[in-house]
């Protein structure tokens, strides 16, 4: 059976969330990868994680949010798969802070292919692998299969949310899309607005880099700011 046909097979029944984590497992298991996740990018940000093969996949993903830099973001703006076959290569100066922090967690590689829904390129399909070197044209090609199947859990999730908003006009619509969606540092942007009286830019800005110097996600600190567990000083 041909690498695509095994992809199809894993996300075959599957719907949503769950399709999109079944893709990304298939891929560790059908490619010479160590982990792999779907990531949504909108107004050119790193907006949520729709599927993921692990845990830490889903942490090596929000790297690229919190420090905003990464091959995903890239792969989106530039609408090309963008190959990083060794993060470790002192030419290799393309995120100054996102490839320090990936070295950290042992990945050497990682390899964002473009997801286009509608002519739209609306996310990534991230590979990542602890040890360099470029990926074979078998495993390239499966990863743009894969980075095209990652349209059916999008749209089956777009699809049921615009269903229920029918349904029931009072509904939050895309309610599953914004719950996969870093809503948490929105609404923790808007209280540093109001707390530090600073514009939001410089508020997210200070919230990655709370993120950053302690070695957390912009999600966790997000949540302590909103539980109020986490206050960040003005100036």
């Amino acid at each position: 059976m041909a690498i695509h046909e095994q992809l199809l097979a894993a996300v075959d029944g599957r719907r949503g969330v769950e399709a999109a984590d079944r893709l990304c497992a298939a891929c560790v298991v059908l490619l010479d990868i160590d982990a792999a996740t779907i990531s949504l990018v909108f107004d050119g940000a790193s907006s949520g994680t729709l599927g993921s093969s692990s845990g830490p996949a889903r942490v090596y993903d929000e790297l690229q949010f919190t420090l905003g830099e990464g091959p995903c973001l890239d792969s989106v703006a530039r609408r090309t798969p963008i190959l990083a076959v060794d993060l470790a290569d002192p030419k290799e100066v393309r995120w100054p802070v996102y490839g320090p922090a990936m070295l950290a967690h042992q990945i050497r590689g990682v390899y964002a292919v473009p997801i286009v829904v509608a002519g739209e390129f609306v996310g990534a399909l991230d590979l990542f692998r602890a040890h360099p070197g470029p990926l074979s044209n078998e495993d390239l090609a499966g990863a743009v299969a894969a980075a095209e199947l990652a349209v059916i859990p999008l749209l089956d999730l777009m699809n049921t949310d615009l269903q229920a908003a029918v349904t029931e006009p009072n509904s939050d619509a895309w309610a599953e899309l914004n719950a996969l969606s870093r809503s948490e540092v929105s609404q923790a942007t808007g209280m540093l607005v109001a707390q530090l009286g600073v514009e939001p830019a410089e508020a997210l800005i200070r919230l990655r880099a709370h993120a950053y110097a302690t070695g957390r996600s912009a999600t966790d600190v997000a949540r302590d700011i909103l539980d109020r567990r986490l206050r960040l000083e003005a100036g």
